[in-house]
């Protein structure tokens, strides 16, 4: 059965990636370097989306969204058969508006994509990380509430992706997607992080108009389009492929 799904798997190509990550936060290749990788490939679209400025360890530094901004329109004009976008992967809290890009930055952005991250205040990251490492002890109150920081963030803010849900701690999967379809969300099956699961994608998918994107969330440049495992993980969920956005047949 494995090799019928890469054989289905190999029918499909990625049309655009807007989850890739540069020297400017963690990643290790320039935007150009991105951008050059997603244009041999034959990509539609890509977008430069790095990570949220209020991560302790590696955010964007706020004044460097201009100098971003400066690249992308620089990698326009050199690669005009390639529409290079500029993203953020906002960062989920409870504080404020949800997200550690504030409300009135969202207009530095073509649109803004957000996860959950350790790595902030005010996320129960320490009770979270506790609890990937096997400490389970109020498992459901911790569920219920990383759930509710998610759907806040998703109600209040016009977040475009929801990026690997389910990773870094307990969620709700079905209710989070309920919400995404409410808000008009798509929802990432990663290719760095293994979220959504195969199980995950399985919830999900039970909610009626949930669409799905695939993401490889490079951060290096050869990783860039790299999605081909989310597919396969994809058919073996049992995932209709129409509602995956972004791959069309070859």
């Amino acid at each position: 059965m494995e090799k019928n799904y890469n054989e289905i798997a190999d029918r499909y190509e990625l049309v655009y990636d807007l989850h890739t990550h540069t020297t400017y936060s963690h990643g290790k290749g320039s935007v150009e370097d991105n951008v050059r990788e997603a244009f041999n490939q034959g990509m539609e679209f890509i977008a430069i989306s790095d990570h949220g400025p209020g991560h302790l360890f590696y955010g964007i530094n706020r004044n460097d969204f201009v100098n971003i901004r400066n690249d992308i329109e620089r990698m326009n004009v050199k690669y005009p058969k390639l529409n290079v976008k500029m993203s953020v992967e906002a960062n989920i809290v409870k504080n404020g508006n949800g997200l550690d890009v504030r409300p009135e930055e969202f207009e530095e952005f073509d649109f803004v994509i957000a996860g959950y991250h350790y790595g902030l205040f005010g996320c129960d990251c320490i009770r979270n990380w506790l609890w990937n490492k096997g400490f389970r002890a109020g498992e459901a109150s911790l569920r219920k509430s990383n759930t509710e920081m998610v759907i806040n963030a998703l109600r209040q803010n016009d977040i475009s992706i929801l990026t690997h849900p389910g990773d870094k701690g307990p969620f709700d999967i079905r209710a989070i997607a309920e919400v995404c379809v409410e808000t008009d969300t798509l929802m990432e099956i990663n290719t760095w992080h293994g979220h959504l699961t195969e199980e995950e994608i399985r919830i999900a998918a039970e909610v009626p108009d949930v669409k799905f994107i695939l993401s490889s969330d490079a951060h290096t440049p050869d990783r860039v389009g790299d999605v081909r495992e989310g597919i396969i993980r994809a058919l073996k969920a049992g995932l209709d492929l129409s509602r995956i956005v972004n791959i069309k047949e070859k």
